[in-house]
């Protein structure tokens, strides 16, 4: 299965783009998109299957209900309320989400730091 990612900015593709696979199009509206922004949205999912990770805020709900119209058949993820967006969301909840939604083949888990230390190491 081919996906695409659309969220809100470039801060948030930024963040997501950590713990996603280089091969995943994570499309941006810009804001609240117009008519011709969704449909560039649409020219460039192409038939991958669309998932909208928004904020849990007012705007976000708004962009995700207009992509909601456009896009029918795509899942739906978005941050908890009390984060302040996407791209201030830690790491391990964004991995938490996506895998709630089925997309761990597609994520990119940060190496385990097996880092055993002891004083002598002056950390």
């Amino acid at each position: 299965m081919d996906i695409a990612l659309i969220v809100e900015g470039k801060n948030d593709r930024s963040r997501l783009r950590r713990v996603l696979n280089a091969d995943v199009p994570i499309l941006c509206t810009h804001g609240t998109p117009g008519a011709l922004q969704i449909d560039k949205l649409r020219r460039e999912a192409g038939d991958k299957q669309i998932y909208i990770f928004t904020d849990n805020d007012s705007s976000g709900r708004r962009i995700r209900g207009m992509l909601r119209d456009a896009f029918p058949d795509a899942g739906h993820i978005h941050t908890r309320r009390g984060y302040p967006g996407v791209e201030k969301t830690p790491e391990e909840y964004l991995i938490e989400q996506l895998e709630k939604a089925g997309l761990e083949a597609y994520i990119e888990y940060p190496p385990e730091s097996g880092a055993i230390w002891s004083k002598e190491d002056g950390i």
